[in-house]
Parts: structure tokens; sequence; C-alpha cells
């Protein structure tokens, strides 16, 4: 060992001292960076140069600076080649500085050439250099212009396939989707291995809802007050790529017992000024997005985004049967439904290289939705078997939120792979969930109204710093500490009037609020050993201590602090092409807002939710193997998983005690889920042009809480079922620039405590034709185009049953347009640092698909 330690000494010395002696013959920036903090290790090497041991040694300089003649910016690391002409062999070399300036020393008298190139840049040819004994010579500024071969190159070199399997996570290349334009968010993940969208954007991962989504590694008040919501404010044309993490190592926060979904939207990877636009129109919705960013030197500036309008029609249906005090209640209902909405995501952004091992980021991104729903209730109540009344509704309900997200971060590199990091965030949400209803007669006239208006902010501060460094070649420490302060407040009222005249304060409702703070304090150590025999270890701790503070409107609500020790445990092992993962973690789901939220929301009255204060966390144990494998043009995944949920969150249903027929559901930590299942995976490359990829998820899963029975005494119930789900996706990439996309899913009926939520099917098809340039692009594409999609869904207990059937209307045939325009040059990403909170759980929306 310690010989092995002398000679690694000596060739190291060795390196050192050729490169200081011949910097321009090493080829570039040493590897692992560039001087600036960018890393440079995957960049083509130059060549390195062969100098002309015999040429003769004078006293003179040759200096000058390198430049992009494009944008005036410097050229960093060009490598600089002095040519005698009297023999045409390089006689002395050097590499230009972060400025682009390049020196030469001890060059003899006589005639010369030089060649300055850099990859990316056409070659650069000084001839006709002459030096005289003694005499300096400036060359001022030397200007290369951008090679149009090698950037094409870089193209075709740097194509992605739709699915790429990495060591912690599958990522789901969403640029390359053709079909998911003028969508959002929530368009893009249904089309994501192991995900299930469903058609009011609720997202789960292997059949469990409790998941974390961050967007470009960070979380935002939006997403802990609602996934479904975050989803429509973000346009698919800014999404980069999906990650899908299911088991994370202790680095990551406790929370999402299913795992983390991370949403990586487009960023600059350019040098520059660049502006790139998107449009599309629809039957069924609208989109816009403008982009621009601008590099230079060591500044970058990114600024822009992009909305989405719809317009869709829905319809839905209601039989339920209650049963109180020896009565039975029957309501039929039906509601005829249009909805207008608006959502955007609007981004800042700024990074600075302080030094070449030195940077700052900083960021600013405002997200806003407004969803507009016009509602005719028709109801009818029977009693016993009598129809007793029939009344009508109509409800305008306006959800209505914007969120801000400010992030500033500083990272610093010692060496590759040593760093500390410090990232802040500031991030606070507004959320107003407001609806006016008219109640009318026989005659369609208003006898009166009532108002329900609920304001809701949710903020928090968080900062944390972490630091790695590798202990041996393959071995790597990872420690860090972490600070989220949450304030969340929602203060709600109902009000009434009659047909005419003023709102008054509705004694049978009172107004409440809630003033919840959530402090969470964690540590992590995390510990990676690679060996010789591809096996990978990564194995680590986290601790989390939470204390919570709240109070509705008469008391304080006493919610006891607790404290989370969470172990992860991840081991891989790769023989030839194929790898073989074994997993295990303990996982922590934090209740989100609206399950918190105490707000009556009764827009509809026979069916009502209302959230709950006191919650408690679920714990989750998880456990996880996988197999990824390729096999000549065949990309397999498949994996099983069984999991553990312990003081389950649960959606829990009652008939109301106040209103005759009415089913009131609220959340409660009343038992335990058990999941075990499996997910298969495959991509086909049928031709270098044509690919196919199909997935398939099954799981077994079971549920055991407590409800109300009968005799309005709780007892224990359980429920379980098989649920299957899948996908299809082909794409063709044709002559000319055209391309073609088709989509498919479908997932069967998900089991619930007190039921069923119903099975439904999406499909989409899509052409594309990109301009010769390759600057822009027009597209088609048609959704679900044979008719709309039906969802049946079932409530029962020993006192109520429940039918619900929601209609949606949403074929859809859209035009795509984008175009970029712009001088730029490529550049390797800066590699960042940021905060990433994992630890909320996000409620489900209830609007329909949009």
């Amino acid at each position: 060992m310690k010989k092995f330690i002398t000679i690694l000494s000596l060739v190291t010395f060795a390196n050192v001292f050729a490169f200081a002696q011949f910097p321009g013959g090493m080829g570039g920036p040493p590897r692992g960076g560039d001087g600036n903090g960018r890393d440079r290790g995957n960049q083509q090497q130059t060549p390195t140069l062969n100098l002309d041991g015999n040429a003769p040694k004078g006293n003179s300089k040759i200096t000058g600076f390198v430049i992009d003649e494009s944008i005036t910016t410097a050229v960093e690391f060009a490598n600089i080649a002095l040519y005698s002409k009297a023999t045409n062999k390089v006689v002395d070399g050097a590499m230009a500085d972060e400025k682009g300036k390049f020196t030469l020393s001890r060059v003899a008298a006589g005639e010369y050439k030089m060649v300055i190139t850099f990859i990316g840049f056409a070659d650069k040819v000084i001839d006709n250099i002459k030096v005289e004994k003694g005499k300096d010579i400036d060359l001022g500024v030397i200007k290369l212009s951008a090679s149009v071969k090698q950037l094409d190159e870089v193209t075709v070199t740097a194509e992605k396939s739709m699915i790429e399997e990495k060591v912690d996570r599958l990522v789901y290349n969403a640029e390359k989707d053709i079909t998911s334009k003028g969508g959002d968010a929530a368009d893009v993940l249904r089309k994501v291995p192991l995900l299930t969208v469903d058609l009011d954007g609720n997202v789960s991962l292997r059949g469990t809802s409790n998941i974390k989504v961050l967007i470009n590694n960070k979380p935002s008040t939006i997403i802990a007050s609602s996934i479904a919501d975050a989803l429509k404010m973000i346009p698919s044309d800014l999404i980069k790529s999906v990650e899908v993490i299911t088991s994370p190592s202790a680095k990551y926060d406790a929370e999402g017992s299913g795992g983390i979904i991370n949403i990586i939207t487009k960023k600059s990877t350019i040098q520059g000024l660049t502006l790139n636009l998107d449009a599309g129109v629809g039957v069924r919705g609208s989109n816009l997005g403008l982009n621009g960013s601008f590099r230079k030197g060591k500044l970058g500036v990114s600024m822009g985004g992009g909305g989405r309008a719809f317009y869709n029609r829905a319809a839905t249906s209601l039989d339920q049967s209650t049963i109180l005090n020896g009565n039975t209640a029957l309501t039929k209902q039906t509601a005829d439904a249009f909805d207008n909405g608006l959502f955007g995501r609007y981004n800042l952004g700024f990074d600075y290289d302080i030094s070449k091992n030195q940077s700052l980021t900083a960021g600013i991104n405002f997200g806003t939705r407004n969803f507009i729903r016009t509602q005719d209730y028709t109801t009818s109540l029977y009693t016993n078997n009598v129809l007793n009344a029939t009344t009508f509704r109509n409800v305008d309900s306006k959800d209505l939120s914007n969120s801000v997200d400010i992030n500033l971060d500083y990272i610093r590199t010692f060496k590759p792979s040593q760093e500390w990091s410090v990232s802040t965030q500031y991030s606070k949400s507004n959320l107003k969930n407001n609806f006016l209803a008219d109640l009318l007669n026989n005659s369609n006239e208003t006898v009166s109204r009532q108002k329900n208006l609920n304001g809701n902010t949710n903020q928090e501060f968080t900062v944390q710093t972490d630091f790695q460094t590798p202990i041996s070649q393959n071995q790597m420490f990872e420690v860090g500490v972490k600070g989220i302060f949450r304030e969340v407040n929602s203060d709600f009222s109902y009000l009434i009037a009659g047909a005419t005249g003023d709102f008054a304060t509705d004694a049978r409702n009172p107004s409440g609020l809630l003033n919840y703070s959530q402090n969470v304090a964690s540590g992590y150590l995390s510990y990676t050993y690679s060996t010789k025999n591809k096996y990978v270890f990564k194995v680590g701790t986290r601790y989390e201590y939470t204390t919570i503070e709240a109070k509705d409107q008469v008391k304080d609500i006493n919610i006891p602090s607790y404290g989370n020790l969470v172990p992860s445990v991840n081991v891989s092992k790769t023989i030839g092409n194929t790898t073989l993962k074994a997993a295990y973690n303990k996982r922590i789901q934090r209740p989100g807002l609206q399950q918190l939220n105490p707000n009556f929301n009764a827009a509809n009255p026979q069916n009502i939710t209302i959230g709950n204060p006191s919650l408690r966390p679920e714990i989750t144990d998880n456990f996880e193997l996988s197999l990824s494998s390729n096999i000549k043009k065949v990309y397999l995944n498949a994996s099983v998983f069984g999991r553990q949920t312990n003081n389950s969150i649960l959606r829990l249903s009652a008939p109301s005690d106040t209103l005759v027929g009415a089913i009131v559901t609220t959340f409660q930590n009343i038992g335990k889920q058990q999941m075990f299942g499996s997910n298969v995976y495959a991509n086909i490359s049928i031709t270098p042009k044509w690919s196919v990829n199909a997935g398939i998820d099954l799981y077994y899963n079971y549920l055991e809480g407590q409800a109300q029975g009968a005799d309005g005494v709780s007892t224990l119930i359980n429920n379980s079922g098989v649920v299957i789900g899948g996908r299809l996706q082909t794409q063709i990439q044709l002559k000319n620039g055209w391309g073609i996309q088709g989509f498919s899913f479908f997932r069967g009926n998900q089991v619930q405590l007190q039921g069923t939520q119903g099975s439904f099917y999406m499909y989409s098809l899509g052409f594309r034709k990109d301009f010769k340039n390759k600057k822009g692009s027009f597209g088609l594409a048609t959704e679900n185009f044979l008719g709309g999609i039906v969802v049946k869904s079932t409530l029962n207990s020993a006192q109520f049953n429940q039918v619900s059937i929601n209609n949606i209307y949403n074929q859809n045939v859209k035009l795509t347009f984008s175009y970029k325009i712009g001088n730029m040059r490529m550049v390797e990403q800066k590699k960042t640092k940021s905060v990433k909170n994992d630890d909320v759980k996000a409620g489900e929306s209830n609007n329909m698909n949009n």
C-alpha cells in the first residue's frame, strides 16, 4: 500500500511539473474543473502538443486575448500553439486563463504562425508573425467564431432516450415528448413509469399518494397545500425531465412515505443571449410561454415562464343513502359544470462565479392558479322512500392561489467531490377557496344566497448546510443539518342573504380560524462504499425533531412534539449489463394544509369535506428489490416492493347529524396500510428511429381502521383488493423532420377504506414537424378523441352508501408552435446546491381534470 501511494505521489508530481512547464501541452483545463467552478470532466480533451525539442529559445514574449466574436466574452482555456514557419513544427504552447489572456515567453527571433483552438469554435490561424530579438509582440484581441459543424455533432451525441435508469433514480426525459405540448405537469407525469395521476391531478407512486414533489430540487408552499394545484401551475413545455426516487437516502428529508418526485424544468446551459417561444391553441385549452437567458463571463441571468388557459365542460351525478335515527334518507343529485382556469409559473434567476471554486445562485419563482367553476345542482331528497323536497342550487366556486419562492445558495468546492454548501429559501403561498351559492325555487327564482370565504396563508423559511468529502477513491461521507420554520393560517366564515340585500353572518355555520406553527430540526449522516467487484453500499441515518403549536378560535390544540430516527440502506450489484438493487428505509408523512384546514366546505351540502388540525404524522417502513438490464435493443426494469404504514391518515366518511341525507368526510389517524406489489417496465428500440416502451403495475392493498357503525359506536373495519395499471407509448422519427408519437394509459379501481375509486383510461396521438434550421417546430396533437371519460366511485358503510359518477368531456385537439432565436454556444451547466424540503403531505384536489 505504501509503495502504491509513493508511486502515485511521484506520478502526480510529474504531471504537475509538466503542466507548469508546458501549460498549453496538457490539452485544456485539469479534469474536474475549468478554473471557474464548472465540471468539464466529460469534455473532449484537446490533443497534447508535441513540442520541437530542438527549437531555439529566446527572450521575447507574445501576448493576446481570445474572445467569442458573437458575444464578446472571453474564451476560457483556449489552447495556443506556436509553429515555426521554417520547420512547420510546434515550438511553444500555452493555455488562455479565465479572462482569455495568454502569454508565450522565451520566444526566439524568427517567423511563426499561431493556431488557436477550442471545442465549439473554428480553428483560428494567425500567419506571418515576425519576432525580433528582445522585442515583445501584443496580438491584442483575437476573435474566434463558433463552429456550426461541431455544435451539430454535440447535439447528435447528446440525444437521450425517453427513459434513463440511474444509480438512485429513474429519469423520464419529458423534453422528448411531443404529445404533452400545450398541457401541464400532470399530463407529463401520467407518462412516467411507476406514477399514476388521476383525473383531478392527484399523483400516486406505487399506489400511495403519500409522496413529496420537488421542483428543481426545491419545495414550494403551494405543493404543500395541494400537489394537484401545483401541477396545473407548471406548463408542460417548461419541463425537461422527471426524476422518480423510490428509496431516498438519509440526505433527503424523511417526508414522503412512497418516495420523491423531482420535476426538472428547462434551464440555461448556453452562453450568449437566447429567447424561446412556445405557443399552442386547442379546443379545450391554449398556452403561451416565453423564456430568455443571458450569460456573459461569470454572470448568468434567466427570466421567463409560461401560462395556460383552459375551458371545459363536465357533469356529475350522486346517488347516496344514509341511515340516521332509524330513518332512511335518499339523495339523488345531478350537476352540470363549466370550468375556466388560468395557470402560470414565472421565474427570474441569477448565478455568479465568485472565483474558480465558489459560486452563488439566487432565484425568484412566482406561480399563480385561478380556477373558476360554475355548477348547477338539482337535488331530490327522499325520506323513507317518500319525496321530501327538490332543490336547485347554482354555485360559483373560486379556487385562487399564488405562490412565491425566493432562494439564495452558496457552494464552495475544495477539490473534486469535496464541497460545502449553504442554502436558504423563503416560500409563501396565499390561497382562497370561496364560493357563492344561489338557492332557487321551481320557477328558477333566487330565494336566498350563501357565501363561504376561506383565506389561507402558508409560509416557511428554510436554512441548511451540507458537506461531503471522499474518504478514498471508493468511499464518500456526507453530513448536514437543516431547519424548517412553517406557519399555516386559515380564516373562514359563512354569510347568508335573501334574494337581494347585504350578506350577514350565518349563525348556524360560525366563523373559524386556525393558526398552526411547525418547526423541524434535522441532521443526517450518509456513507457510500464501492467495491472492486461492483457492489455499492449506501447507508445513512437521519434524525428529525418536530415541534407544533396550534390554536383555533377559542382554544389551544395540544399536539405533542415528536422525534424520529430514520435509517436508510441501499445496496446495488452490477453484473455485466444487469444491475440488482435492494433497499430499505423508514419514512414520515406529516399532514398537509388540506388535511388540517378546519373549514366546513359545503359548496355541495350533500357531500361535505372538513380538515382535522389534530392530525399526527404517519410512519412507514419500505422495502424494495429491483433489477434493470440492457439486452441488445431492449431495456428492462422490474421491481417488487412492500410497504407497512402505521397511524395512517385516511379519509373517513359518515352521515351528517345536522343535514338530512348529507355525508361528511374528514381525515383521521385511524389505521394501518399494507401494500405489496410489482412494477415491470420495458423500452424496445425496434429501429434507430422507432422505439416502444410499456409498463405494468400490479399491487395488493390492505387497509384497516376505525369507522362508525350502525349503532354509532366505532368498530374496526378493513378493505383490500388488487389494483392494476399500465401504459404504452411509441415514438417514430420520420424523414424531413417529421415525428409521430402515441400514448395510452389505464388504471383500475383504487381500494379505499370504505369503498373504491373508479378506473379510467387516457390516450393521445401527436405529430411534429421540425424546421430545417432546427430552431423551431409546429405540431398537432389529439387527446381522448373517441369520447369523454366516465369515472364511477363508491363508498359504503353500515350507515351509508354512495355512488358518484364524473363525466369528463376532455376530447381535445391542439396546434403547437415553438421557435428559438439567439446567438449562443454550449457550456457545461453549473453545479448548484439548493433547499430540498420533502416533509409535508399534500392534500387531494376535489377538482375534475381540466
